[in-house]
């Protein structure tokens, strides 16, 4: 039998149970595709991530929904970063991810966060569609193509508001290919607290129905917001039913910097 060790964190956050889950796995080499993708499926929390040992400071990361392999998750990149700080022993400030179709991304760490640096995404405003205020319940004001789709709406309270017909937004895609189907932001400036934006963000089309912390949004959403509203440094919250999470978010040139906590929940084995 083999035993895997294995750290469930909750990433953008600062105590349990608030931000997102993600179950960090280290390995000395990847199993199979569909052994990951059932692990995944078995500890069913939005992405395990798997990290195996590629050169001094660096580690090869991949990540998979219960349902799918993602091309970036900040989350379960910030998870790793704290299992490798925290529970496996590397002693460095920063440490280095190699993925496979998101580059190398950097986790930095401080006496009171970690920071990263990832890809902003490539965007570009569309017309607002019929087909998304039936899907959303509501009508953006406007919206952009890029990694997802992101909506814009005037206030926080018509974002926390909206309900979704998941099962409708799963199956839509765009026209012209450059965006994940059934993956969509939603976001308003202001909200509460210190909060620059409040944003939710849904992806049936990635197995999850709504994800209460996502990184790869924001490396969206940053650059959204410096062409919409020139503001390149944000306190970001991501609403979400009894979790929520804080995110620093700052772009700079093609590069986002993404700023959080973690916390272990879980430490244990997975036997296979």
């Amino acid at each position: 039998m083999t035993q895997i060790p294995i750290f469930q964190i909750d990433a953008f956050a600062s105590a349990p149970f608030e931000g997102n889950q993600a179950c960090v796995m280290p390995l000395d080499a990847f199993l199979p595709d569909a052994t990951l993708q059932a692990i995944a499926a078995e500890n069913n929390v939005a992405e395990t991530a798997f990290i195996v040992p590629a050169g001094e400071g660096l580690w090869a990361l991949r990540w998979f929904t219960p349902a799918i392999e993602v091309p970036l998750c900040g989350h379960a990149t910030l998870a790793s970063a704290h299992a490798l700080f925290t529970h496996l022993g590397f002693a460095g400030e920063q440490v280095s991810f190699q993925t496979r179709q998101s580059g190398q991304l950097h986790v930095t760490r401080s006496e009171t966060s970690y920071e990263m640096d990832f890809p902003a995404s490539p965007i570009r405003e569309i017309e607002v569609t019929d087909a998304m205020e039936a899907t959303l319940g509501a009508r953006p004001s406007q919206m952009w193509a890029g990694s997802f789709l992101a909506c814009l709406f005037e206030m926080p309270a018509d974002v926390t508001a909206l309900t979704p017909d998941y099962a409708a937004l799963s199956l839509l895609g765009p026209e012209e290919g450059d965006w994940e189907a059934g993956n969509v932001g939603c976001f308003a400036l202001g909200g509460m607290g210190e909060a620059d934006v409040t944003s939710r963000f849904f992806a049936p089309g990635s197995g999850i129905d709504e994800d209460p912390a996502t990184g790869s949004w924001h490396c969206m959403l940053a650059p959204v917001i410096a062409e919409r509203f020139g503001h390149t440094k944000l306190t970001c919250y991501q609403a979400y039913a009894g979790r929520g999470a804080w995110i620093g978010t700052e772009l700079a040139g093609t590069r986002v910097k993404l700023s959080g906590q973690a916390v272990t929940v879980i430490e244990g084995v997975f036997r296979l």
